[in-house]
């Protein structure tokens, strides 16, 4: 069993992931509403990298997890 600082870090991982994949969804659909088509190409891209950056996170938690999991049977 991991000790209570490992749970506490990926708990705050899961959280901030989570934070940030809305933020980057929130982010994509409000750039199809720019008139602008450099802005728009900007706020798709960076928000295309917050979603990404953000699914490594919760993947490094599931994988994390699941490591756990079958080292514990």
């Amino acid at each position: 069993m991991k000790t209570y600082s490992w749970w506490f870090k990926q708990a705050v991982i899961a959280i901030l992931s989570i934070f940030f994949l809305i933020l980057g969804v929130e982010t994509l659909v409000a750039s199809f509403g720019l008139a602008n088509p450099l802005t728009f190409i900007m706020a798709f891209f960076s928000s295309n990298l917050i979603i990404l950056i953000s699914l490594v996170g919760i993947l490094y938690l599931v994988l994390q997890v699941c490591t756990l999991l079958k080292q514990k049977q």
